[in-house]
């Protein structure tokens, strides 16, 4: 009985911190994975803007004063770039993570970005009215 050779399949070589520079397509999945970073960090600004709140009007205040802050309101553009960002990736990937079907027949992708997109703009422009900026 012949005895029977394997071989080692060929396995490329993948940096496991610099991969995503190869093709534009992994760049932007990166930089829309990093833009969770920015939201994550927000959301626990909010969360603590939430407990002084709750700690009384002195509390509050002390932290408004630090959200006015340069370095507070450059973090606060920088995540409103990264959320819009974000959102853009997610409403153009939307059709594709799951699509809809009516009958035999598919929507269309643009109809399925374009009513997130309308969503989005309504409920923006109704808390705007909300807040009093109109």
């Amino acid at each position: 009985m012949a005895e029977q050779v394997t071989r080692r399949p060929f396995t490329r070589e993948v940096s496991r911190t610099r991969w995503f520079f190869r093709h534009p397509r992994y760049l932007r999945y990166m930089a829309r994975e990093v833009t969770c970073i920015f939201i994550a960090i927000y959301t626990v600004i909010l969360v603590i803007g939430c407990v002084r709140l709750a700690q009384g009007k002195e509390a509050y205040e002390q932290f408004l004063a630090a959200l006015g802050t340069p370095s507070s309101i450059a973090f606060h553009l920088l995540a409103l770039i990264f959320a819009i960002y974000h959102s853009f990736t997610w409403f153009n990937l939307a059709p594709k993570a799951l699509p809809m079907h009516i009958g035999d027949k598919t929507v269309p992708a643009a109809a399925i970005a374009g009513a997130h997109y309308v969503g989005w703009i309504v409920i923006s422009l109704g808390l705007l009215l909300i807040a009093g900026a109109f």
